[in-house]
C-alpha cells in the first residue's frame, strides 16, 4: 500500500516541482545513528558510496531487525559525472546444496515462520561483497575510516529504540529459539529490551575490526566464517544447509538498469533478481495513457486504474522474474510499452538468448514452451511445471478479459 501511494504521488504530478536541495549534503535512513555516520563521511570529504558504507555499519548494530552485513544489498545511483546509472547486485544467494525441498516438509510447504527463524532459509552474505565491490569503484576514504562510527557505537552502546523493542517483542517466540538471540535481546527477566536501554555488543566490534582490515574476505573465510557456517548448520531447531565453499565463492555482479519515461520523467529501478524496477515500468507504462493529472489522488478513479496496473504487474513478478533467472534459459522477455501484435524486443534480465530462438508473445505460448523445457521440468519438477504452465494459460484467458474490460489491452502486451 505505501509503495500504491508513493507512486500514486509520481502519476499525479504533470511536471517536475521544484527542487530544494540540501546545502552541502544529504543522508536518508532508517535510525539517526546511522545518518549522523553518514553525514560525519560526507564532511571528511567521502564520496556517497563512502556514506552509505558507514550507513550500513551502523544499521547492522541498530536495526539488526531490518538490515545488516549479514543479508544482501542492491546499490543503484546516479554518476554525477556522466549521468550515468549504475546498478550493483549483492542479493543473498542459496546454497549450493539447497534442492527444491528444502523448505518442504512431508512434501508441503514449510509454514512461513517456521521456515524462516533459524539456519536453514539463511542466503549466502552478499552486502560486504557488493559494498567492497563499489568502494573499490568510487570511494574517496580509506575502507577502515568507515567502518569506525559503527565500532564506537557498539562498543559504548546505543539506546534501544521503539521500534527494535516492538520487534523484538512481536519476535519473541521465534528469538528465544536461539541462545544467543535470547541472551543479546532479552532482559535476565525474559522481557524484551527497553526503550531506551544501552544495548553494547562488543563481539560485533570485533567483527567490525575484522572487517575494517580484511575487507569482505573476513566474513567469506577464516574463523569468522566457520562460526557463520557453525551457527547455521548447527541451529537447534532449524538447521541450514549453507557451507564454507558458499561464502568464499560469492561474487556481486554489475547489472543493468530498468529504465523507463513517464510524461516528464526518466524513472529507473533495480533490474531482476529484484522485481521492483520491472514492475514499476509497467505500471507507468500502463497509466501514462489515462490523463492521471487530473484525477483526484484520493478518489477512485486514480485508484482503481492504479491497483488494476498494480495487479497485472505484480502477478508477472514470481512466474516471469524468478523462474527466468533460475532456468536461465532466456524464456522470457518483458517491454512494457508495446502494441498488442508487435513484436517482443529486448531481454530485462541479463541472459544471453539463443539466436534461433524467439521470445513467445503470449501467456499461452510461454506455457506451451515451459512444458517442453528440460531445464525447467529439472529443476522444478515435472508437477510443478504442469501446474505453472495450466495457471498461464488461465491467465491468458481470465486477464485478456479482465483488461479489455478495463480498456487497457491496447496498452498492454506480455510474452
Amino acid at each position: 500500500m505505501i509503495r500504491f501511494l508513493l507512486l500514486l504521488a509520481l502519476l499525479l504530478a504533470p511536471l517536475p516541482a521544484a527542487a530544494q536541495p540540501a546545502q552541502r549534503h544529504m543522508v536518508a535512513a532508517g535510525h539517526p545513528l546511522a545518518v549522523e555516520a553518514g553525514l560525519g563521511v560526507l564532511r571528511d570529504g567521502g564520496s556517497a558510496l563512502d556514506a552509505a558504507v558507514a550507513v550500513q555499519a551502523v544499521l547492522t548494530l541498530v536495526e539488526p531487525q531490518a538490515s545488516g552485513i549479514g543479508g544482501g544489498a542492491f546499490i543503484m545511483f546516479r554518476r554525477a559525472a556522466d549521468g550515468g546509472i549504475e546498478a550493483w547486485d549483492g542479493r543473498e544467494a542459496a546454497p549450493a546444496a539447497a534442492t527444491p525441498s528444502l523448505l518442504l516438509r512431508d512434501g508441503r510447504p514449510m509454514p512461513f515462520l517456521e521456515a524462516m527463524a533459524g539456519g536453514r532459509a539463511v542466503g549466502v552474505p552478499g552486502t560486504l561483497p557488493v559494498l567492497e565491490a563499489a568502494h573499490r569503484a568510487h570511494g574517496k576514504l580509506p575502507w577502515a575510516r568507515l567502518t569506525e562510527p559503527a565500532i564506537r557505537l557498539a562498543e559504548e552502546g546505543f539506546p534501544v529504540s521503539a521500534r527494535l523493542n516492538r520487534e523484538i517483542a512481536a519476535d519473541t517466540l521465534l528469538l528465544r529459539r536461539d541462545p544467543a538471540a535470547g541472551a543479546y535481546f532479552f532482559t535476565p527477566d525474559g522481557l524484551a529490551l527497553p526503550v531506551g536501554h544501552r544495548l553494547r555488543n562488543p563481539a560485533l566490534a570485533e567483527t567490525l575490526r575484522a572487517v575494517a582490515r580484511d575487507g569482505a574476505a573476513a566474513l567469506q573465510r577464516g574463523p569468522i566464517a566457520e562460526d557463520i557456517i557453525a551457527a547455521i548448520r548447527n541451529h537447534p531447531t532449524n538447521p541450514g544447509v549453507m557451507a564454507l565453499e558458499d561464502l568464499a565463492r560469492y561474487q556481486p555482479r554489475q547489472r543493468s538498469a530498468i529504465c523507463t519515461p513517464y510524461r516528464s520523467f526518466r524513472v529507473c529501478g533495480f533490474p531482476p533478481p529484484s522485481s521492483g524496477g520491472v514492475a514499476v515500468a509497467q505500471i507507468l507504462g500502463l497509466l501514462e495513457h489515462f490523463d492521471m493529472p487530473r484525477l483526484d489522488a484520493r478518489g477512485l478513479e486514480a485508484a482503481h486504474p492504479l491497483a488494476a496496473a498494480g495487479r497485472l504487474a505484480f502477478a508477472d513478478i514470481n512466474p516471469y522474474l524468478a523462474l527466468a533467472a533460475a532456468i536461465g534459459s532466456g524464456l522470457w522477455g518483458i517491454e512494457n510499452k508495446i502494441e498488442p501484435g508487435a513484436p517482443m524486443t529486448g531481454n530485462a534480465y541479463d541472459v544471453k538468448l539463443p539466436k534461433s530462438r524467439a521470445l513467445p508473445r503470449t501467456l499461452w505460448e510461454a506455457a506451451q514452451r515451459l512444458k517442453g523445457s528440460k531445464p525447467g521440468r529439472a529443476l522444478f519438477g515435472d508437477a510443478f511445471v504442469e501446474h505453472y504452465a495450466a495457471s498461464r494459460e488461465w491467465e491468458e484467458r481470465e486477464f485478456r478479459r479482465a483488461i479489455t474490460d478495463w480498456e487497457m489491452a491496447r496498452y498492454f502486451e506480455i510474452i
